[in-house]
């Protein structure tokens, strides 16, 4: 059974590899989905895979990449999308 979630990751979170390393994170997780660095210098995305995949990957962007500085990570359920295969950057 699939999970979806909605993200929005706070702090300083943009110029710092944020979105290469979130997806580099989805793809180890097998999750699909994508992000994109906000006009307010947060970095929001939807994220869909196994609950425990989810769980991981929802820990690995709290923590973010070295130069990261992540202060808060909201999430909030969301419906599961079919046939999505690919965890993609959006610009």
């Amino acid at each position: 059974m699939s999970q979806r979630i909605y993200f929005l990751v706070h702090g300083r979170v943009q110029g710092v590899n944020f979105r290469n390393f979130t997806q580099r994170e989805a793809t180890k997780l097998n999750v699909t989905g994508w992000c994109l660095n906000t006009p307010n210098e947060k970095v929001e995305g939807e994220a869909q895979g196994s609950p425990e995949a989810i769980k991981q990957f929802l820990k690995a962007i709290d923590e973010g990449p070295t130069h990261a500085r992540v202060v808060q990570l909201d999430k909030e359920d969301r419906e599961p999308i079919e046939g999505e295969t690919q965890f993609h950057i959006r610009h």
